[in-house]
């Protein structure tokens, strides 16, 4: 059974703690100091029976040793040991098996349970989110611009309502002849630039996982209806590269001389979006399958804020060399994901649909994804020898289709064309526009 960043003992000796990030968090708050309480009431029983198992086992100990020199004395006493001796044994294996109901039920309550917010995280609902800078200048038109459907429409290049949708369905789309291409073009550049200009080591991971890698990132059993299953091979279709990535070092100790770890990782990522409906549902604002560019970072719990700080930095550089504007959205505790203790989002301006969107998540989890990570984590050995916890990090650098939207709605020439932006000229044979 999985481990959850809350273990038992941290629960109920930290209850108050506990409860009051539960209700900062938000959401169905009854229900997680309901499983708060259980876990609680079931981690003395646990205590119990750990007891009186350590117990019947130095009592039956004992006895066997009695018994066998009875026998040997040949004392009648003996034959009443062995009544007792069995009786030992039968409670032994009643107190196993409840013992085993009991930690079952309690790995379950707990993977319900969020991580907690960031000490330094802002308290509040979706409202009390913060923009924290915003980089690069409104840009202004001398004609009307349109807004991204009709470009796609007009140049060719993404098949929104059509072919996609004839063999997979609605939510997904057809990338086509120059749009393929810069889809293309974008996620090789965003690659090359976090490798060479950030140092990270570029994995290329499987497109599925399975349930405990899943689970080990937080997305199972919380996210069960908004992910794609495999039934046949009890696999699922990754919804973010983080999932394989982060779990590459699941049950590992990692020495501490090698810390932090750095992965980039391109993937397509698939989500159900259940649920979604509305403006953000259309053209390439919310879509089942699109492709990102993730990174992810192991890195020691003492310089976790700090390489939180340099992966917002990293994630950034990308719309800033795309000559994007943008910002910097702290989210509230209300807000935040299940997994992550504090996220800030980054958000592009579209100028023709004149609305912000997201395009990247930077997040820190602290050791909860560590700790639920396969069946003992994920830990370093640091400078005394002890073996700790990492802590993870993940960022979108970025995801592609709304910054595709962004693009072509800020590049967009009065003629119908859209001009390339200088960094990805060279992934795309040296083409200029879109025309």
């Amino acid at each position: 059974m999985k481990k959850a960043m809350l273990d038992q003992n941290f629960v109920a000796e930290n209850r108050s703690l506990v409860e009051e990030g539960l209700r900062q968090r938000g959401g169905k708050v009854d229900d997680l100091l309901a499983a708060v309480a259980r876990i609680c009431e079931l981690n003395a029983e646990r205590k119990k029976l750990v007891h009186e198992g350590d117990t019947l086992r130095h009592e039956s100990k004992e006895l066997s040793a009695n018994i066998a020199a009875a026998m040997k004395a040949k004392d009648p006493q003996g034959e009443t040991l062995k009544v007792r001796s069995k009786e030992l044994k039968e409670r032994e294996k009643e107190v196993a098996r409840r013992q085993a109901e009991v930690e079952k039920e309690l790995d379950l309550l707990l993977l319900t349970l969020p991580n907690l917010p960031h000490k330094d995280a802002i308290r509040g609902g979706p409202e009390a989110n913060t923009p924290r800078r915003t980089w690069g200048t409104r840009k202004t038109f001398d004609f009307e611009p349109k807004e991204h459907m009709a470009l796609c429409e007009k140049l060719g290049i993404v098949d929104l309502q059509g072919r996609g949708v004839k063999v997979a369905g609605s939510g997904f789309v057809l990338w086509r002849a120059l749009g393929a291409k810069l889809e293309r073009a974008l996620v090789n550049w965003m690659l090359d630039l976090h490798v060479r200009e950030h140092g990270y080591l570029e994995v290329s991971p499987p497109f599925v996982v399975n349930t405990e890698t899943m689970t080990g990132t937080g997305q199972l059993p919380k996210f069960d209806e908004e992910l794609y299953k495999i039934e046949r091979d009890g696999l699922w279709l990754i919804p973010t590269a983080e999932v394989p990535v982060t779990n590459l070092h699941a049950d590992e100790i990692i020495p501490q001389g090698d810390l932090p770890i750095t992965y980039c990782a391109y993937t397509p990522c698939f989500r159900r979006e259940a649920g979604a409906a509305g403006k953000m549902t259309r053209g390439l604002r919310r879509v089942h399958q699109f492709d990102k560019v993730e990174l992810v970072r192991l890195v020691r719990p003492e310089t976790s804020d700090e390489e939180h700080r340099k992966l917002l930095s990293h994630c950034t550089r990308v719309l800033e060399l795309l000559g994007l504007e943008h910002r910097v959205l702290e989210l509230a505790s209300g807000d935040t994901g299940f997994s992550a203790a504090r996220c800030y989002d980054l958000e592009c301006w579209a100028p023709a649909s004149k609305e912000w969107l997201e395009v990247s998540s930077v997040s820190t989890f602290t050791d909860f994804q560590a700790r639920r990570a396969g069946k003992n984590g994920i830990r370093f050995r640091d400078e005394n020898q002890k073996t700790r916890l990492v802590h993870t990090l993940n960022g979108s650098g970025v995801a592609c289709p709304r910054v595709v939207l962004c693009l072509l709605e800020t590049y967009q020439k009065k003629d119908g064309s859209v001009e390339i932006p200088d960094v990805l000229r060279p992934y795309m044979g040296g083409i200029d526009a879109i025309r």
